[in-house]
């Protein structure tokens, strides 16, 4: 019987990128998040290239919603034995004497609590597979500090801290836990909505730094941590592209302008 994987935030990004390359590996994956156009794009797209997956509609800051994605994961063709808390993201880049108590609280909702609700749901599901892995996509921001960044690496430290806490927590029975810390990782969206639709601002992140991360790379690292023998933990997986040495050392070529 086919496995089946929940990805979160699927519609684009790492979260599109993880849903085909776990469709590849031989999953049927239940595509969550709150763009049905997108998910229905993807799921056509998954299926022409041989694959299976099923869209679900979900908004994971949602107590009713998550219930739904449960509800479709217990109808699903198979065992759940795959989750990638993969949705979230950051909002503005101001220092914490101004910043945007709203942002904040947007941020800690869907990085923080979004993966507590969807674990939540879905761990009998995953339990009941008798091999399940939990993976919570956190960030190098969930490991260290930068100025500006307060609201975005508080929210990613307590995810970091979800994820280690489970870890604990489910000790001695059939879960694994993993981290996945990514660096810089360029997708179309990510900026955007960290900088309101600032396409220029967002583009200076990654301004002359060579080879930056895509979200296929950190789909890879998914893939490779989830398809591991089940007696095999990854318990974190840090992935940066070469060019970033630690969040504060950053190579860049050529006359560059970029917002500190």
């Amino acid at each position: 019987m086919t496995s089946v994987a929940i990805v979160t935030g699927a519609s684009s990004g790492i979260g599109a990128a993880t849903a085909r390359r776990l469709a590849a590996e031989g999953f049927h994956v239940l595509a969550a998040a709150r763009r049905a156009e997108r998910l229905t794009d993807l799921v056509a797209e998954i299926t022409a290239a041989g694959g299976q997956a099923t869209a679900v509609t979900c908004d994971i800051t949602s107590d009713e919603s998550v219930a739904g994605l449960a509800q479709a994961a217990a109808q699903a063709p198979g065992p759940v034995t795959l989750l990638v808390n993969n949705a979230g993201g950051a909002r503005g880049l101001d220092p914490v004497e101004s910043g945007s108590v709203a942002d904040w609280q947007w941020m800690y909702d869907v990085n923080v609590l979004g993966t507590l609700r969807v674990t939540q749901a879905l761990l009998p599901a995953l339990e009941a597979s008798g091999s399940g892995t939990i993976v919570v996509v956190s960030s190098t921001a969930g490991l260290t500090v930068y100025e500006g960044g307060g609201g975005y690496t508080a929210a990613k430290h307590a995810q970091t801290a979800i994820a280690g806490t489970l870890r604990l927590e489910l000790c001695g029975r059939p879960l694994r836990v993993i981290e996945i810390d990514p660096g810089m990782v360029k997708t179309d969206e990510f900026g955007l909505v960290r900088f309101e639709g600032d396409a220029e601002r967002a583009a200076a992140v990654y301004a002359g730094v060579p080879g930056p991360l895509v979200a296929e790379d950190v789909a890879d690292c998914i893939a490779w941590c989830a398809t591991r023998p089940e007696h095999v933990n990854i318990d974190r997986l840090v992935v940066r592209p070469r060019a970033q040495a630690a969040q504060h050392k950053v190579h860049r070529v050529g006359p560059v302008k970029r917002e500190e």
